[in-house]
This record gives structure tokens, sequence and C-alpha cells, in this order.
């Protein structure tokens, strides 16, 4: 699919991203891409998964740890998640897959899995006054935001 193609090509075009759902480029597919390898700290992990229709099946335990995103590349928020998740999904070969994970690629699962429900992190804050900042590094070739007017 070239889709799916293109959407890969936006992931990894983006440093520090690990996992992009397809509503994030205005495809209203329900389709995202998980590579949690991306990140120098996550081992073990599954490495890049495309998942399409993924459910999540069972969740237990409970984080509270900062996560940023794609949408709001200024921000980052204290969100708590899951710490172990179950999910299915079809692969890219149309294959059904059923996967347990835990900590940090269940917490992308998660947040990616919500962008095809129209769920955004910020969405998932305790309090938007004191679980939100504004994020300290930013990429390569990327601007610092101008500070807000008062």
């Amino acid at each position: 699919m070239l889709f799916i193609a293109d959407l890969l090509e936006t992931l990894e075009s983006s440093p520090g991203c690990v996992g992009i759902a397809a509503p994030q480029v205005g495809m209203l597919k329900r389709i995202i891409i998980i590579d949690a390898a991306r990140h120098p700290k996550n081992f073990p992990n599954h490495g890049r998964m495309i998942l399409i229709n993924p459910v999540i099946e069972w969740q237990e335990g409970e984080v509270l740890a900062r996560e940023g995103c794609l949408s709001f590349p200024h921000l980052t928020a204290n969100v708590k998640r899951a710490q172990r998740i179950r999910f299915k999904a079809l692969n890219y070969q149309g294959q059904e897959i059923e996967v347990e994970t835990s900590d940090f690629e269940a917490r992308v699962v998660l947040h990616e899995a919500d962008h095809l429900d129209g769920i955004l992190f910020l969405d998932r804050v305790s309090s938007l006054k004191t679980d939100v900042f504004r994020r300290k590094n930013y990429a390569p070739g990327t601007q610092k935001p101008e500070p807000p007017s008062p």
C-alpha cells in the first residue's frame, strides 16, 4: 500500500518519533505504525509493527509517564497509561497477530490507538495546568516556539 509507505516515511523523517497514526496525516483509516526500537532505552520490544484495525484486548497496571506527540511538537505531558497490554490487529500482510507488551512499547501502542478514536494525549492528563509542559529539546532544523504573549 502506497499510503503505508508514506506513513512510514513520515515516521522515519521525524526525529524521536516512535509511532504514528493515519488520522495524524489526514487519512481516516485505522492504521498505526509503531517502532519503539527507535527509542534508545526501550528494550526489549517487538520492533517495527504496522497495525491495521488494532483492538486492545486487555490492559493492567497503571504508570504515570511523560509523553509527546507529532500533533503537538512543542508540548509534553504526564499521562497515566496501562503498564501491560495485549492487542490484536492485522499486520501488513493481512494476517491477524496478537501481541503482549509492556512499559514504553505498551504506552506507544495505546497513544497511537487513541488517535484512531479521536483522542489526544492532552485529553488524558489530569490537569492542563500542572501536567503539560513546553518541550525543552527541539529537533535539528526546527525553531524554538515564540513565547506566549502576555
